[in-house]
């Protein structure tokens, strides 16, 4: 009986022991966050706010490093297996082709991404995803130019708008992939006809980027230029005064043109799973919502409503192609702009 107490105590007490360490042991583990890198050439304030939903809802932390995004993937290149990035956020569908056509982007198939984005705005290969739609429209001054003037991108190229015209820098990978959607659906020669018809209408000298563009409209400079819409929205909430409005070409043929800022998850990634949780999230409503208020970019996820602001400026049909062309044609955008002397 004594025995039996005895043995019994110490089966207790290695019980308590094995109990007392197995606790010490698992509470660290099980209390320790997970952590996924991000790469972005997004500005901090426009993501951080997005990624601290997503922490908030998943446990899951978000580091993140922003730079442009040519030095980002040349820095994934550099870093090769050693990368800590688990994902990569960039703008243009441009730069996203050529992360995946260096082998820096991993498939994922997800459902919940195939079915919050539509398929003409992701990777074939589910290798980026896009998670916001910036259309590239024209804005015109409203003292100088009346709506029924406006038509289409190619009829900027009429000798009607002689010394009317600014443009972005072709450098930008933004008018290059308007040039290579152009290519897609008229061909080079006719793109390239296009292209030097801007450049003989040329106001002046392409300018360094939208915000200043939309300055010289208004300031009188030039009479209409192409931008993304959200620069249009940044400039008229500080000064809504401004003799500025949006007008949507190609309603008729195309569609406007439309790109997008997406993401991947890196081939490398040591955090595969948490990665395509963040994009799973990115893409959600409660996420694309943000994305809205934030840049004033319109929802890649279609069942997002656009918001009053969105709204005010109309309706428009966007082009419905797969912008996996703008990466594929944007070499010979870039080739064919050179020629025609657009710089």
């Amino acid at each position: 009986m004594s025995r039996s107490f005895i043995f019994s105590g110490h089966v207790g007490r290695w019980c308590s022991s094995f109990l007392l360490i197995g606790f010490l042991f698992a509470v660290p583990i099980s209390s320790q966050a997970e952590e996924i890198v991000v790469y972005s050439s997004r500005i901090e304030q426009l993501i951080k706010p997005l990624f601290d939903a997503f922490t908030k809802e998943t446990g899951i932390t978000v580091k993140f490093t922003t730079d442009k995004e040519g030095a980002l993937l040349t820095r994934l290149l550099a870093e090769g297996k050693r990368t800590p990035a688990d994902v990569l956020i960039t703008t243009d569908a441009g730069n996203l082709w050529e992360a995946a056509r260096n082998g820096l982007l991993k498939p994922v198939t997800s459902p919940v991404l195939q079915a919050n984005i539509p398929e003409n705005l992701r990777d074939p290969q589910g290798q980026w995803f896009g998670l916001t739609v910036r259309a590239r429209t024209i804005v015109y001054n409203t003292r100088k130019v009346k709506p029924e003037e406006l038509s289409t991108y190619a009829d900027l190229a009429d000798p009607k708008w002689k010394h009317r015209l600014c443009l972005r820098t072709s450098k930008k990978v933004y008018n290059q992939s308007l040039v290579a959607m152009m290519i897609a659906e008229l061909g080079e020669t006719e793109t390239e006809r296009i292209v030097k018809g801007w450049v003989d209408n040329l106001a002046t000298d392409p300018v360094a980027d939208d915000t200043l563009a939309l300055e010289f409209v208004a300031a009188g400079r030039c009479d209409v230029t192409l931008v993304n819409t959200y620069y249009y929205g940044r400039l008229m909430r500080e000064n809504p005064t401004l003799p500025l409005a949006i007008f949507w070409p190609n309603q008729a043929t195309t569609g406007v043109h439309v790109n997008v800022s997406g993401a991947g998850v890196i081939q490398y990634s040591k955090h595969g799973a948490a990665a395509v949780r963040l994009l799973e999230f990115l893409s959600s409503e409660q996420a694309q919502k943000l994305f809205v208020e934030l840049n004033m970019e319109y929802p890649a996820n279609p069942k997002v409503e656009y918001g009053e602001l969105l709204n005010s400026w109309g309706s428009f049909r966007g082009d419905p192609r797969s912008i996996v062309q703008a990466g594929e044609l944007q070499a010979d955008a870039v080739r064919l702009m050179d020629r025609a002397g657009y710089r």
